[in-house]
């Protein structure tokens, strides 16, 4: 296992829990389905430059294609599921409790199509970290209002079915590509399908101040290219069922933020849900040297 591999995983948690600090920032001054065709748009050209001074490989069309479709259900379904639910009122601590299914479909869905093994062991910390995660978000559960009905429910599952599928399928047919060119089709995928969607669902309206801004500039340079490519990496070199279980940490990472940014209380039943998930991912990553996985399925 190389330094990075070992770095990787927490460096991975950090920026991921920083994106739901940004998309907090931008949701009230941009509609979120044309929000995220600029997003992924905007990520594209970065990511344009980057092949051409990186001189990256090109991929097949078939891995092309392959790639385009785990993008428009990691990031079309997953990311427009989740900033359109919280957009009609979703709680976001509702939302992330059930983004919170994400580690266990994933590894259902591993078992069924990579035909990864989960031990016991494994799906005893699973459902450790699931519980941490609801510990950590319960003193925001008695917010639930008006905004949780069928329509934001159902978003909120259709992306947690979409980035456990879209991991999955990245993992089946994807995972050989080169990493650049490879997230680069992804955002051509996912922009497809929110394009569509702002066309058919929004007026296109907006209102461009610094807050946009900094939320465009953050989530497009830290998650767009960051984080995403650090998923994809960790998605090629381990085990699906055990990287998935990386999610169970960013509750509990954000609500560590948000106390350090913008002063959200952090109480003593939420420090000991984050302990909790922590241990719940300790168990379902580590395998039998104690190490997280660097071979494939």
């Amino acid at each position: 296992m190389t330094s990075f591999s070992r770095f990787a995983p927490a460096l991975f948690v950090l920026l991921w829990a920083t994106g739901f600090i940004g998309a907090g920032y931008a949701m009230p001054h941009a509609e979120p389905f044309a929000f995220l065709f600029v997003r992924f748009a905007l990520s594209a050209v970065l990511l344009l430059l980057i092949i051409w001074w990186w001189q990256a490989k090109a991929l097949t069309p078939r891995a092309a294609m392959h790639a385009a479709i785990a993008g428009t259900m990691i990031h079309g379904v997953y990311l427009g599921g989740v900033f359109w639910a919280i957009n009609h009122g979703m709680p976001a601590g509702l939302s992330a409790l059930i983004i919170g299914l994400q580690p266990l479909v994933t590894t259902l869905l591993a078992g069924a199509v990579l035909g990864e093994r989960v031990r016991p062991r494994h799906w005893a910390g699973l459902a450790i970290g699931f519980i941490g995660v609801v510990i950590v978000l319960s003193p925001r559960l008695g917010a639930i209002g008006g905004g949780v009905n069928a329509a934001t429910v159902g978003a909120c599952l259709a992306s947690v079915v979409g980035i456990s599928a879209g991991t999955v399928w990245q993992k089946r047919f994807v995972a050989d590509a080169d990493l650049l060119t490879g997230t680069l089709w992804q955002y051509a995928g996912g922009a497809v399908l929110v394009a569509v969607a702002a066309l058919l669902l929004e007026t296109g309206s907006y209102r461009l101040n610094g807050e946009l801004v900094f939320a465009m500039a953050w989530l497009v340079l830290v998650l767009s290219i960051g984080a995403i490519l650090l998923l994809m990496y960790l998605i090629r070199d381990g085990v699906v069922a055990r990287v998935s279980s990386l999610f169970y940490l960013v509750p509990g990472v954000t609500a560590v933020m948000a106390w350090v940014l913008f002063g959200e209380a952090l109480e003593p039943i939420q420090i000991g849900g984050i302990v909790i998930a922590s241990l719940g991912v300790a168990l379902a990553t580590r395998d039998r040297r104690n190490s997280l996985p660097t071979g494939g399925a």
